[in-house]
């Protein structure tokens, strides 16, 4: 009698919600592929009056080395666009103007092309790191001491290096300035392997030393082993540290104030 045999549905309904799933994961992957391998387009590129683009090609006459690594960058497939679906310039122009004129000058530093060193051309794709560089405590970009170019190399001379080999290169940038910070020590911090930008947030912060944290939330992300006694307690290692992080930041409560490394003292004191 089929009346008495009844199919669960739920194996089905789960069997659905399976392969409902895997097709949102495919397609969310088709999209992040996409965006990943999509031409970025320059909503206001840079302008130049009387000039026209000539293309990556013509500027490969002079700049070769720097259009050679270029092109393997994203930068280089930054467009702008003309009319219709038409692209008017592609690379080397969004950032730098139209370069008909500079060209026809023979080229020459300044003539008739936007410098690299004018932050403001970044700032068309990188609204984020404007945004950051309004914050109170920032490098003094917005001020005119320092360009985005004074750090980054933006025709690709870290292209497709190692995360080791990135991570050097990140300490190596900040060392230009900051070479006490980031001298060997004796007795060494270890967050400085994982990079400066393991504590600092190095375009512009809310915290002063543009730190990522204001308190001892930086440390304990690392070093805090909460209840490991009481209920309340905060043990670092073997060492019952509650009392002294009521008194301050760990690094200013008087205690491990040589933060980026010390000569003499292994607890990073100096």
């Amino acid at each position: 009698n089929t009346g008495d045999h009844h199919v669960n549905p739920q194996p089905i309904k789960t069997r659905r919600a399976t392969i409902a799933g895997l097709v949102v994961l495919v397609a969310a992957a088709v999209v992040i592929i996409s965006c990943a391998t999509i031409d970025r387009v320059v909503v206001a590129p840079p302008m130049i009056p009387g000039a026209t683009y000539v293309g990556m090609d013509q500027c490969a006459v002079c700049h070769e080395k720097e259009v050679k690594d270029f092109k393997l960058t994203e930068h280089a497939r930054i467009q702008i666009p003309g009319e219709g679906e038409r692209v008017q310039g592609q690379g080397c122009e969004s950032c730098h103007g139209p370069g008909s004129l500079h060209v026809e000058a023979g080229g020459g530093k300044g003539k008739f092309i936007i410098s690299g060193k004018d932050s403001e051309s970044c700032f068309q794709c990188h609204l984020d790191k404007k945004a950051e560089f309004n914050l109170e405590h920032h490098h003094p970009v917005k001020e005119g001491k320092i360009s985005c170019t004074s750090c980054h190399d933006p025709h690709g001379k870290d292209i497709n290096q190692a995360k080791g080999m990135w991570m050097a290169r990140v300490n190596e940038t900040c060392a230009q300035c900051h070479r006490e910070q980031t001298r060997a020590h004796v007795f060494e911090h270890e967050a400085l392997r994982e990079g400066c930008t393991s504590c600092h947030n190095v375009h512009g912060s809310i915290n002063r030393k543009l730190l990522t944290e204001r308190d001892n939330n930086l440390c304990l992300k690392c070093h805090g082993q909460i209840g490991a006694g009481a209920p309340g307690q905060t043990f670092i290692g073997s060492f019952d540290h509650t009392a002294f992080l009521q008194q301050g930041t760990c690094f200013s409560a008087g205690c491990h104030t040589a933060v980026h490394g010390s000569d003499i003292n292994s607890h990073l004191r100096y």
